[in-house]
């Protein structure tokens, strides 16, 4: 056994002292697995009057710059979070020769492109496994292990508040405002949930899910984003009915087109919003706060990953495998396949994507209304699937007519709502949801 590695260690909060535990506990396996000793020599927090126990407070300190820049420290582990001081701290950690594991999902969203040029620039790791659902392992799978196919798709379930709502609703019948409250005095969401349920989290993942899969840059603000603060008890109830489940799902895609002259063209596209899947689909039992990820690829075809997404110990397990990866490769000095990004494929507009819907409106209970609904949707070139009434909704001369379409682009079915909601018939377009996984 070599002389240790060092280890400097940004934020100690769940996942940082769940990552200094295991070092602290598996600390011979670890050595055995890496080539060397792990060692903890510095900690940065914000504040030192925090117990925290099971830390040596000798270890913290509040100069996070100083530790990152010391000459002793190899890897650095960033799990502060957020966009600055995270980025000018990993930036000087490369400075200083350091290789960085980070599960700051909103910074590689952001500004990904930067920290892997300076990574690669400085001859050390970037390596962010805990960013993406936890102590699943899909970043490595995708950039390792599937870089020899060619994947076209990635749709999963990354946001584990989300779908601890979703599933409550679905299986119990509560409200959302119910559930949330729990999901809050549960942990499972935060007191501002906003980032969770307005899909900003899901967003993220998605732009380096996509990233990853079609060597292609996406960035955060090009990914589509819908939440699920809309999604009301009488859409879980219809879904039921129509044999699916509502998810929150993150879909990355490859599209490729072939012109008259036979010229291929490629795009990709990144969207996170609710759908309906059906209830035989992978993605449509996974319940409670787990996570995801479904691919599809050319010479694989369907893998599934599944488990926890979220938590100290989840979490800090995809932390300390990125570690142990990126102190192998220093002690062979070497470093792993850095950013794949060789594409300049663009990432298609919202409104050129091509999928199902499913649209409930209420509407006056009288003769004709159906067929001033059918012929809104045939204006427009939006072709029906099925049309009904859903059951159990009952007001004073209004009906619930339940629509779900066959396979249309988004603009088109934007311009049929904005019709319908014209019609003097219609009283309002309640919900509308993609369907997803037929």
């Amino acid at each position: 056994m070599t002389s240790a590695l060092r280890v400097a260690l940004l934020g100690c909060g769940t996942v940082g002292s769940e990552v200094v535990r295991v070092l602290q506990n598996q600390g011979d396996d670890l050595a055995a697995r890496a080539g060397a000793r792990l060692e903890v020599v510095g900690i940065a927090v914000r504040r030192l009057d925090v117990e925290r126990p099971g830390i040596d407070p000798a270890l913290l300190t509040t100069d996070a710059e100083a530790l990152v820049r010391r000459d002793d420290v190899d890897l650095v582990v960033e799990v502060i979070g957020g966009i600055e001081p995270a980025r000018s701290l990993i930036l000087a950690a490369f400075e200083s020769g350091s290789s960085v594991i980070t599960a700051n999902k909103a910074l590689l969203a952001e500004d990904g492109p930067t920290l892997f040029a300076a990574a690669e620039s400085a001859g050390v790791d970037l390596y962010f496994e805990a960013a993406v659902a936890g102590a699943i392992p899909i970043i490595r799978p995708l950039s390792e292990s599937l870089i020899g196919d060619q994947i076209t798709q990635v749709m999963g379930i990354v946001n584990g508040t989300t779908n601890f709502i979703l599933d409550k609703m679905h299986n119990e019948g509560a409200s959302y405002a119910d559930v949330l409250a729990e999901a809050q005095e549960l942990g499972y969401a935060e007191a501002d949930p906003t980032a969770d349920v307005e899909g900003f989290d899901a967003a993220a993942k998605a732009a380096i899910l996509a990233g990853i899969a079609f060597h292609t840059r996406v960035a955060a603000h090009e990914v589509y984003r819908e939440g699920i603060t809309g999604i009301t008890r009488s859409d879980i109830e219809a879904a039921a009915e129509m044999g699916t489940v509502v998810k929150l799902l993150a879909i990355c895609e490859l599209h490729t087109q072939t012109d008259d002259a036979g010229n291929v063209t490629e795009t990709v596209s990144a969207r996170v919003h609710p759908a309906l899947i059906p209830a035989t689909h992978p993605l449509a039992t996974v319940g409670g706060p787990y996570n995801a990820v479904f691919t599809e690829s050319t010479g694989a075809g369907s893998l599934m990953f599944y488990g926890a997404g979220a938590g100290g110990a989840p979490t800090a397990s995809a932390v300390l495998g990125d570690l142990v990866t990126a102190a192998r490769n220093r002690m062979r000095g070497a470093t792993g396949p850095g950013e794949s990004a060789y594409t300049q494929r663009q990432v298609m507009p919202i409104g050129e994507i091509d999928t199902c819907y499913f649209i409930s409106i209420d509407a006056a209970d009288q003769p004709g209304v159906l067929a001033a609904i059918a012929s809104c949707f045939a204006h427009h070139g939006v072709s029906v699937q099925t049309m009904r009434q859903q059951v159990g909704v009952n007001r004073a001369e209004t009906a619930r007519i339940v629509v779900v379409t066959h396979s249309a682009k988004e603009a088109a079915l934007s311009a049929v709502v904005e019709e319908l909601r014209s019609l003097t018939e219609v009283q309002e377009v309640c919900s509308v949801m993609r369907v997803e996984g037929e």
